[in-house]
């Protein structure tokens, strides 16, 4: 996964850049237990807490960067236990837009999505 901060966009809101080329990447960052779903975005960018963030992401071979929107609700901090991953978890927000990418990513991680491997986030 990559990820590419592209600057600060007032108060504590800011874009994010997530491309996601492989599937077992794709089950990893996924949130489905979210309502409208979400993602685990990697960074060092320090947010809270219900903070606003912006994202354009790619799927797998889509050349299509999609813009979303949502809200921190996940914070895995820098030297968490585990060895987990530093980043946030991202909500989507309940709009047409982040209905087409949740319907996409089900679409391509199809059963994978029961999977009981760890993900980021759980």
């Amino acid at each position: 996964m990559d990820d590419n901060a592209l600057g600060q966009m007032g108060g504590r809101a800011g874009m994010l850049s997530l491309g996601i080329k492989e599937k077992t990447a794709l089950y990893a960052a996924y949130m489905p237990f979210l309502r409208h779903g979400g993602l685990f975005i990697p960074t060092a960018r320090l947010h809270q807490m219900g903070d606003q963030v912006y994202m354009l992401l790619s799927l797998m071979d889509d050349p299509t960067r999609r813009p979303l929107s949502g809200r921190v609700v996940w914070i895995t901090p820098a030297g968490a236990q585990g060895n987990r991953q530093q980043g946030i978890g991202v909500q989507f927000d309940d709009n047409e837009a982040s209905t087409i990418v949740r319907t996409k990513i089900e679409s391509i991680l199809g059963n994978a999505i029961k999977a009981t491997r760890p993900t980021h986030t759980m």
